[in-house]
């Protein structure tokens, strides 16, 4: 007899033609092996020890269906397969209660009944846990459990019995309440994004949150809860709080919070991912240096935001920025003494040598801007020598309209500089004798202000493009200063149900073609060596047939207040719009304002939403300067987003030339993306 000795294999021949092999015993020598072919030849006496073989052959288990096994009845061989065994059966097993919900710390009594003939013997299989009594009798075994530990908790209790026929069993697995634990939670780790990972057990299945620093954690697209695995039969939770690029704002201490109905844990682990890249605290103003020199293409202060979470749509931006004056980035003409006399007698210098010259901006005279610092008006003391382009200047004859010509209608807006207002203007064109215009007039009329008005004033006129908003000139007969700029009208909505303009929500061509037109005028602008510094859809004006002009409307700074960030009580900074190197370091250049572009498409395609609308300034600065990307719009093909991100290189040198972007998007207004918007 083999019994209990932990066979693993039994070689094909081992028992082949053995005359004196009557009983095989199912358990546990045979229950186990796969493969019984080793019986075939062997002269089993038909009894009920055989039982469990005949039950096997006719499933065809363990390749016994096709075998010819059998039995000596007396002296007659039968087959093992019709062989009738009286009195022969596996035990019947049945536990009560089936079904067991229990509390941490109650006791438990679980009966196993066993029906059989031939009489079996009978045996629990608890895990190893704690306290517990068997009471057996010959048709029942009772487990009784004190004191039970959550350790049981899906665990399977098993009553195993077994005759001469074979084996029979039966689970009930216990469902234990208990309050909730946390049984790990560690340092954060790096992976593809950074994890602190925690262990949490509970029945039911515990809540979980987490605190920041002892304030409520927002869990969003970027710090959020996964749970990573559920262990088999058990209520323990794995998981962790991955952070998708923290920076040195998310360093601080992390709370894990758990709970249920029968109580909760708490927990607490200290998070460092970087050290802080600033100089300055992100919570505090931004310094702002006033120096210039140093920096390609760089130009003055120019606009960060607040926090608001505000939804812009594209229509109300450009028509409220129908009312302003256009003031684009553009070249600082300094004075040189010994230069020759403008148009309105003032010594003037040259073109500025240098592309970081040229690319100053028309900070002058920005609506809504702030007057300049000493600082920044001694700065043409540091320019001279410069050598004259005639690109700029040959054309800059400024126009001169009569103030008798011009009537004011009602004010549009305030800024540092004075007013603006939307105004008729008679004898402006020939072929028209009045139009609307938005005119702005100077407040102050110092000697300094003057002279910024003069220089804007030629810069402005240099700017010929159809989609650049088109300046007419200056009225400077008395006070105050006047510049008169091309309007719209305040009718000029880009969803008006009006002749030439779409009706009802803007479709992808349209889209497509606001993009272009805006592209076509950076592409113009560039070419100047411009930097506008702060594009943005509320800077675009839209008339007729949607034709859309770039403007660099400063009263927007007043209108659109949540889009900028003041920096220091003095500059508005649109930090949203802004690269990382603008950012941090106050860098201005074309390629800033490729990035700006690309912001630009996305409010386009999320019909003027604010970009990081669901951030503060704070965060914004974080996402930004940390490499992260504003999320593909539902309704923005894969080939528009494509040029976003062609937009948002870190490098400014590899983000794509704007002359190329604008190449792309006419290519898509021929032949548009299929597109289909599956979320309605």
């Amino acid at each position: 007899t083999i019994s209990r000795s932990g066979l693993l294999h039994i070689s094909a021949d081992a028992f082949l033609d053995t005359p004196r092999l009557s009983h095989v015993p199912f358990e546990p020598v045979f229950s186990s092996l796969p493969h019984l072919s080793i019986l075939v030849g062997n002269p089993f006496n038909c009894s009920c020890s055989l039982r469990w073989l005949q039950l096997w052959q006719n499933s065809s288990r363990a390749e016994l269906g096709n075998q010819s096994l059998v039995c000596w009845e007396g002296s007659v061989l039968v087959p093992l397969g019709s062989q009738v065994l009286h009195a022969c059966d596996p035990p019947i097993v049945h536990i009560e209660p089936p079904e067991v919900v229990l509390r941490q710390g109650d006791s438990v009594n679980l009966t196993c009944h066993i029906t059989a003939d031939p009489p079996a013997t009978a045996e629990w299989v608890v895990p190893e846990v704690g306290p517990e009594l068997l009471t057996q009798s010959d048709w029942e075994i009772v487990l009784e459990i004190n004191n039970i530990s959550y350790y049981l908790n899906h665990k399977d209790l098993t009553c195993r019995a077994e005759n001469a026929a074979g084996p029979a069993e039966d689970s009930v697995m216990l469902n234990i309440t208990f309050p909730p634990m946390i049984l790990l939670l560690d340092k954060a780790i790096p992976r593809h994004s950074w994890c602190i990972p925690f262990s949490v057990d509970g029945n039911p299945t515990p809540s979980i949150r987490w605190l920041f620093n002892g304030t409520a954690l927002v869990e969003g697209p970027y710090i959020h809860t996964l749970i990573m695995e559920y262990e088999h039969n058990s209520t323990i939770l794995h998981g962790c709080l991955q952070l998708n690029r923290p920076t040195h704002v998310n360093n601080g201490n992390y709370t894990l919070l758990v709970h249920n109905p029968l109580g909760s844990a708490t927990r607490s682990v200290q998070g460092r991912f970087m050290d802080n890249p600033f100089s300055f605290s992100p919570e505090e103003p931004i310094p702002v240096s006033l120096s210039p020199l140093g920096t390609r293409n760089s130009s003055l202060e120019g606009p960060v935001e607040t926090a608001d979470e505000h939804t812009f749509g594209v229509s109300v931006a450009v028509a409220l920025a129908v009312f302003a004056c256009l003031s684009l980035s553009a070249m600082l003409i300094l004075l040189n003494k010994c230069g020759r006399r403008s148009k309105f007698g003032i010594n003037r210098s040259a073109v500025l040598a240098q592309e970081d010259d040229l690319a100053m901006s028309l900070h002058f005279m920005n609506l809504g801007s702030s007057p300049l610092s000493s600082a920044e008006s001694k700065l043409e003391g540091l320019k001279s020598n410069f050598i004259e382009n005639p690109q700029y200047f040959c054309n800059a004859c400024v126009h001169h309209v009569q103030r008798r010509d011009i009537v004011l209608k009602w004010e549009l807006g305030e800024g540092a500089f004075g007013k603006v207002f939307l105004a008729e203007c008679y004898n402006l064109l020939p072929e028209q004798e009045k139009m609307l215009v938005a005119v702005k007039a100077l407040k102050e009329v110092t000697e300094s202000a003057r002279l910024d008005f003069q220089r804007e004033a030629e810069l402005l006129t240099v700017l010929q493009h159809e989609h650049i908003v088109k300046f007419y000139g200056v009225c400077t007969e008395g006070e105050p200063l006047i510049m008169v700029f091309e309007s719209h009208g305040p009718d000029a909505k880009i969803l008006e149900q009006g002749p030439g303009q779409p009706r009802g929500p803007l479709a992808l061509g349209h889209m497509l073609h606001i993009a272009t037109q805006i592209a076509s005028g950076m592409v113009y602008l560039a070419s100047l060596h411009f930097v506008h510094r702060d594009l943005a859809t509320r800077n675009c004006l839209v008339g007729h047939d949607l034709v859309v002009k770039i403007g660099d409307f400063g009263m927007s700074r007043d209108i659109y207040s949540t889009d900028y960030y003041r920096v220091g009580g003095r500059t508005m900074l649109p930090i949203r719009w802004m690269p990382p190197e603008s950012i941090l370091y106050r860098k201005f250049t074309t390629e800033s304002d490729i990035w700006s572009f690309g912001v630009v498409l996305w409010e386009i395609f999320t019909y003027g939403k604010q970009p990081w609308y669901q951030l503060s300034n704070t965060e914004a600065i974080e996402c930004i300067t940390q490499g992260r990307e504003l999320e593909r719009p539902r309704t923005c093909p894969s080939e528009v987003y494509a040029i976003m991100q062609s937009c948002w290189h870190r490098e400014p040198q590899q983000r794509q030339p704007i002359k190329e972007i604008h190449s792309r998007l006419q290519a898509l207004v021929k032949t548009p993306p299929v597109y289909l918007d599956i979320l309605g």
